[in-house]
């Protein structure tokens, strides 16, 4: 039996809610969903609304109809610096964490290409160029230490461990050796089917500590044409090329009393357990983009894109082991000398977005976006134990969202003030908030050079749970830990037109 499909809750993440049975990949599919569009620092500030603005490079990553404003060549490079900082509340003991982290958030580059027309022939009318783009983009960020800690007046986790003995019971008729729940019976946390169903731990208010450090990320190589007409309509299209990494380590340990035997004797003894999981994940896979934007009149801008599902081929490498020690008795530890590595398939959701940009001639604009992401649409597949439970989870757990963007940007001679808000709707369903993102950036232009600089403020909550019970198992409360993320970023963008 693969273990990491008898965890249920304990493997749960940051950001989801789990349903009894599941496995963790319903989870992970919703992390790996999350991702954002590559962007330039100047199109960061303004709230990431630019469907409808173009001639920026975060068109290649974004609406590719926006790569046929360019008249020149362009390229440019926007390394960032995250800040992440989680304030846990669990059985109302406070706790924090952060972490920062300097990566490459996007680098970009497109290509101007005129084309010829015949001699005589009004040259802003008809096609007038296809200009090519690619670009690196960072879309989604692992990066994050998450600690809660507590007294749990309920119970303890051997509890759960002896839920998932019961379950694996009434299923098999027997306790299978190497699951977690046979290392949770070794080590004396819970007593033997023969002997009857029990946890040994006797102590309420039981000390609780979760520790989780997270770190990698997701990026896509994106290909984009964009071509322009008469002035007035752009068209584009484009393909992704996506990649993922994903690390965890997460260590969950417990402090209290346990009645267990000592030399043929039940005694009562203090004990400390630590459950430990250790998953590494890497994936690839590709999408498709394509969109346009038209003016009515020379100061408004009307675009939309739409973003296929990005097809995925995802490999998990998972090890986990129990170690618990007794002020009366020996120390025991179990653990899996191999990972177990389980290859599946994901479609994240697609995405819909419009957007209006009203310009005021020379001194800037007004922009404004909404989005649709179908998060409903997210779907598992592939040869793996669990996959039908986990698709349950994705269409019961998750609803589709509509995102909105607003941003502005003035123009003061060669310099510029930028400004956006960027909400995101909560696609969890009974628990969790909307991601609001507020952003604020400068820019300045000397002769073919510029300089961008934005920062951004990311605030969203969560709510985890550690480990789940089964009503119909365990009549105990699951225990939870309500988590508020904030997120302190800031963009440079160093670009060149040629």
């Amino acid at each position: 039996m693969n273990l990491k499909y008898a965890l249920t809750g304990v493997a749960i993440v940051a950001a989801s809610q789990v349903s009894y049975g599941q496995s963790v990949f319903s989870s992970d599919a919703f992390r790996f969903s999350q991702t954002q569009t590559g962007a330039t620092s100047r199109i960061k500030a303004i709230g990431g609304a630019s469907t409808a603005v173009g001639g920026d490079l975060s068109s290649v990553s974004g609406n590719p109809a926006g790569i046929g404003f360019f008249t020149k060549s362009e390229l440019s490079v926007t390394p960032e610096f995250d800040n992440s900082k989680v304030n846990s509340s669990y059985f109302g003991q406070s706790n924090y964490s952060g972490k920062n982290q300097v990566n490459l958030n996007n680098a970009s580059v497109v290509f101007y290409n005129r084309l010829s027309t015949p001699r005589g022939r009004d040259k802003t009318q008809g096609w007038l160029s296809f200009n090519l783009g690619a670009s690196y983009s960072r879309t989604n960020n692992f990066y994050r230490n998450e600690y809660y800690s507590g007294i749990n007046p309920n119970g303890s986790i051997s509890d759960y461990y002896l839920q998932e003995d019961i379950r694996e019971y009434n299923k098999y008729g027997n306790s299978a050796s190497g699951t977690l729940q046979d290392w949770a019976n070794t080590q004396k946390l819970i007593g033997t089917p023969t002997g009857g169903f029990q946890s040994n731990v006797t102590s309420k208010n039981n000390n609780q500590i979760n520790n989780a450090i997270s770190s990698g990320g997701q990026s896509e190589f994106s290909l984009a044409g964009g071509a322009n007409y008469s002035n007035k309509l752009y068209l584009g299209f484009g393909i992704g090329i996506t990649s993922l990494r994903y690390n965890t380590t997460r260590t969950f340990g417990e402090t209290g009393t346990a009645l267990i035997p000592i030399n043929g004797t039940n005694t009562y003894t203090g004990f400390a357990s630590q459950f430990y999981q250790d998953q590494a994940t890497i994936g690839t896979g590709f999408n498709a983009k394509v969109g346009f934007i038209y003016k009515p009149v020379e100061a408004v801008r009307i675009g939309a894109t739409f973003t296929s599902p990005t097809w995925m081929t995802i490999q998990d490498n998972y090890v986990e082991g129990l170690q618990t020690a007794y002020a009366q008795e020996k120390t025991y530890s179990n653990g899996n000398d191999q990972p177990y590595q389980t290859n599946y398939n994901l479609r994240t959701p697609l995405k819909a977005s419009g957007g209006v940009a009203v310009f005021v001639g020379k001194y800037g604009f007004i922009s404004g976006d909404v989005e649709y992401v179908d998060y409903k649409g997210m779907h598992l597949g592939g040869d793996y134990d669990g996959k039908d439970q986990d698709n349950f989870n994705l269409s019961t757990l998750y609803k589709s969202t509509v995102n909105a963007r607003v941003g502005a940007e003035a123009k003061l001679e060669d310099f510029f003030i930028r400004g956006g808000f960027n909400y995101q709707g909560n696609p969890q369903v009974g628990i969790g908030s909307p991601v609001k993102i507020s952003s604020a950036g400068i820019g300045y232009r000397f002769g073919k050079y510029y300089v961008d600089a934005t920062y951004q403020y990311v605030t969203h909550n969560t709510t985890v749970y550690p480990y789940e019970f089964d009503p119909k198992i365990v009549n105990e409360v699951s225990p939870a830990a309500n988590l508020k993320n904030t997120y302190n970023n800031a963009f440079l963008t160093l670009g060149m037109r040629f």
